[in-house]
């Protein structure tokens, strides 16, 4: 088998990789039968250079590999046809921009793996990157926070950023007496707490939060979904109803936002759940949000403010809730500054690419390799050589316009 590491080809550019040089080495020597290669590509944080040095054969044209691992959606033009896919397709959600992209898969006879569905057998995802977007959205935010109070100043990324260095960033700061709220209980707001407890923010209970109108020192609750919604029926809350059933939920969320500073979304959300914020919420005078950071990045999904992802180069922008618009980064202090990179953990490319591939390694890689039937494999594959798997199946309709 020969498998092929692409270059990244999205716009805005991704500089993570699915492998780094030291770990397409490894399953080289590991499995000299097998052969790994890297399309070259000036973008990525681990040079061409680095990959050479590393032994790993640097090549412009993939035609010959078996497999082809990137980590955004590839552009449509670069898909070689009869080839087997795997990176991220944001497509399995039905996300119209990317419709095209599944009809000229299917068009190709492509087989189509997507990392965000490679899960084990309590269907728990095991390739992501959820903890480290918790990371990076909490520095952008708090970075956020500065400009726009012009109390403190944070470094922006370049593309050597490593989490000590962010870590250390925000130590070398004093950052001010602020309430800062994390929805959300999963990985990316593991992420988040990760760094707010390292820089030893306090951390409140949600009676504390919410009865403490001021605080001393940078504090931090964490709201899971049962104080976020109530059920219509006014029933009790359960977990898996919420995930099932949605839509017979509504948003308890004001109690919380008329207490907090700094927003901070880490949390799960569905077309069919409720808002969170609308924008005639956003214009509430009693709301005291400020600076939010959208790291789920729903577009006018649980909090209207998100009206659409920014950007590494460009990672604020300002919400007027008179005008239900965007407008400049900072321009006003009535309006609510916004970060919503949709890519956070590319701010930390080479901390993320190791951590990913290590993951790929354990869960894809290692049984790809040995030829074993994978189930992981399995359930993460959209398309076989061109036709939709029972699993996507619902994508029939979706993937031929209706």
């Amino acid at each position: 088998m020969k498998i092929g590491i692409i270059k990244e080809t999205k716009i805005p550019v991704d500089n993570r990789v699915a492998l780094t040089p030291s770990q397409v080495a490894l399953l080289n020597e590991q499995y000299p039968n097998h052969n790994i290669v890297v399309q070259s590509s000036d973008i990525r944080a681990y040079t061409d250079e680095e990959y050479r040095q590393n032994g790993v054969e640097i090549v412009d044209d993939l035609s010959d590999c078996d497999v082809l691992f990137g980590i955004k959606e590839a552009r449509i033009e670069s898909l070689i046809p009869n080839k087997h896919y795997i990176f991220f397709g944001h497509i399995a959600k039905m996300q119209s921009y990317n419709r095209p992209l599944i009809q000229a898969m299917i068009e190709k006879k492509l087989t189509f793996s997507d990392y965000e569905y490679l899960v084990d057998d309590d269907n728990q995802r095991v390739c992501a990157f959820g903890w480290w977007a918790g990371v990076v959205g909490v520095y952008y935010t708090l970075r956020g926070y500065g400009l726009r109070s012009k109390l403190y100043t944070l470094p922006k990324p370049d593309i050597t950023f490593t989490l000590d260095e962010l870590l250390n960033n925000l130590c070398s700061v004093t950052l001010p007496a602020v309430k800062l709220l994390i929805t959300g209980n999963g990985k990316v707001s593991q992420g988040a707490q990760y760094v707010l407890n390292f820089i030893k923010a306090r951390h409140l209970n949600e009676d504390e939060f919410l009865s403490t109108k001021q605080v001393d020192s940078i504090s931090y609750a964490v709201a899971k979904a049962e104080s976020l919604v109530k059920r219509k029926d006014n029933r009790p809350f359960d977990s898996i109803d919420f995930r099932t059933n949605p839509q017979d939920y509504k948003s308890d969320f004001m109690h919380w936002a008329k207490n907090t500073d700094i927003l901070i979304c880490a949390h799960y959300w569905a077309a069919e759940a409720p808002v969170y914020l609308t924008s005639g919420e956003l214009q509430d005078k009693e709301l005291r949000i400020k600076m939010i950071g959208d790291v789920t990045c729903d577009i006018m999904g649980s909090i209207h403010s998100t009206v659409r992802s920014s950007t590494h180069a460009e990672p604020y922008y300002d919400y007027n809730p008179i005008t239900k618009s965007e407008e400049t980064a900072f321009s006003n202090i009535n309006n609510i500054s916004v970060m919503a990179v949709d890519t956070c953990p590319n701010a930390l490319p080479r901390d993320t690419s190791k951590y990913f591939g290590e993951m790929l390694i354990k869960h894809v890689f290692t049984p790809l390799l040995e030829g074993n039937e994978s189930s992981v494999i399995e359930r993460s594959t959209i398309l076989k050589e061109g036709k939709l798997t029972d699993r996507f199946s619902y994508l029939n309709d979706f993937a031929i316009g209706n």
